[in-house]
């Protein structure tokens, strides 16, 4: 009977143990993982609460706005805002002159971008290594330092109140994009670009017709950040465009405040603003999945 007893209680003790190894594992991985995806919702919402808020008060009457405590739900909703907000704000010339702006430029930051980081990634040449730390030096350099002899050039050869200063430097190539690309070039099997050679195909059709196909997921992190960097463009504008009908997007919102009777309609001011943002969110969200799988595969992954 005691032996009987005994049995028993092992068994009893094993099943628990089996229980403990089996499930309790799974249940710490279950309640940790819901533990990180609550922690992301909480900050996800933390940093899209200032876009809400500008959405909700675009929508609000301006009596409601900036009363305390603070009201976060409209208590009438007032979509005129954004057709008030088109009368003081001369949107279809701004937006033209971005759009072109922004189109120019990214068309120069891609091509440039990809040709530079081909030849840094795959040609043999003296110094190249040397160049390219000298490329990437130039990121350190403020705005700030470059903009009085770059502005006095600008000036001597008349391109000041013109779009050029704004579409030309992307020709030249941007140490960022350059580097981002050539990091992609760099991953790519040397087996595929002999066995091209092999069949007879020459540098130019390599680049065309093997390495850009494959570098799309990087093109596109590179045309989305031109696309935003474009598109954003404050201060470029303000320095060198004056005439109202070569303003931009950037320079027509911030204007905007400064008009008669403008000055504390905030409630368009957000309208404004919302017009201006929705550009670039659609744009994202289209290619969100190419533009992260391009940052992890170019050595942007944080």
């Amino acid at each position: 009977m005691a032996t009987r007893q005994h049995t028993g209680s092992n068994q009893t003790q094993a099943q628990s143990n089996h229980f403990r190894d089996e499930f309790m594992p799974k249940a710490t991985k279950i309640i940790g993982r819901i533990s990180i995806y609550l922690l992301l919702i909480a900050l996800s919402l933390w940093f899209i609460a200032p876009l809400g808020w500008m959405f909700l008060t675009s929508f609000m009457p301006l009596e409601q706005v900036g009363v305390f405590p603070p009201e976060l739900i409209p208590r009438e909703w007032h979509p005129e805002n954004y057709t008030e907000a088109l009368k003081f704000w001369d949107f279809k010339i701004t937006f033209g002159n971005t759009v072109f702006i922004t189109v120019v430029s990214l068309i120069g930051h891609v091509g440039s971008s990809t040709i530079v980081a081909y030849g840094f990634a795959r040609f043999r040449f003296p110094y190249r290594d040397a160049l390219f730390l000298v490329l990437l030096a130039t990121l350190m350099l403020p705005f700030a330092v470059l903009l009085i002899p770059v502005y006095i050039a600008y000036n001597q050869i008349g391109w000041v109140n013109t779009f050029w200063p704004l579409i030309a430097p992307a020709y030249f190539g941007q140490a960022f994009f350059i580097f981002i690309c050539r990091q992609f070039f760099l991953g790519i099997p040397q087996d595929l670009i002999d066995a091209a050679k092999i069949d007879g195909a020459n540098e130019f059709t390599i680049f065309t017709r093997l390495m850009i196909p494959l570098a799309k997921p990087a093109i596109i992190v590179v045309a989305i950040l031109s696309f935003q960097n474009s598109w954003n463009d404050f201060l470029g504008p303000l320095i060198y465009l004056k005439d109202d009908s070569l303003q931009t997007l950037a320079i027509g919102l911030y204007k905007f405040q400064g008009l008669p009777g403008q000055g504390g309609i905030y409630n368009q001011q957000m309208a404004a603003s919302i017009m201006m943002v929705v550009p670039v969110l659609i744009v994202f969200f289209i290619f969100q999945k190419q533009f992260i799988q391009g940052a992890n595969i170019s050595g942007l992954k944080g």
